[in-house]
């Protein structure tokens, strides 16, 4: 569903969240069904609350903007729950980069949206 016009609304509102929360995208991606962040945050702000508040924020104004996503993911739920988070301790920037830089090129997917400005 992250495709197109849409796809663009969310990568705009997960930048906003962020930009709110003084947390630094360094790379993303947003796919056509999930996203992808490499992010600095401060240390105040929880891994699971920063992504509480994407999810929640970006999901409720998705769900508002555009009907056919309110019809199809009735329940006021836009995202799956759950998420998956890494520190990068042993991983390098590099690494991470890669990574990152992988699921921008894959073949074969839809229009991806880059996060980092």
């Amino acid at each position: 569903m992250l495709v197109g016009e849409i796809g663009i609304r969310a990568r705009d509102l997960i930048r906003q969240v962020c930009d709110t929360e003084d947390v630094k995208i360094i790379k993303g991606v947003v796919a056509k069904d999930h996203i992808h962040l490499h992010v600095s945050r401060p240390p105040s702000l929880s891994e699971s609350e920063l992504v509480r508040r994407i999810k929640g924020r970006s999901g409720r104004k998705l769900l508002m903007e555009y009907p056919e996503l309110k019809r199809r993911y009735w329940g006021g739920h836009f995202w799956a729950i759950g998420f998956g988070a890494w520190s990068s301790g042993n991983v390098t920037r590099e690494m991470i980069n890669e990574y990152l830089e992988h699921h921008r090129t894959k073949p074969n997917s839809n229009e991806q949206f880059i996060l980092e400005k």
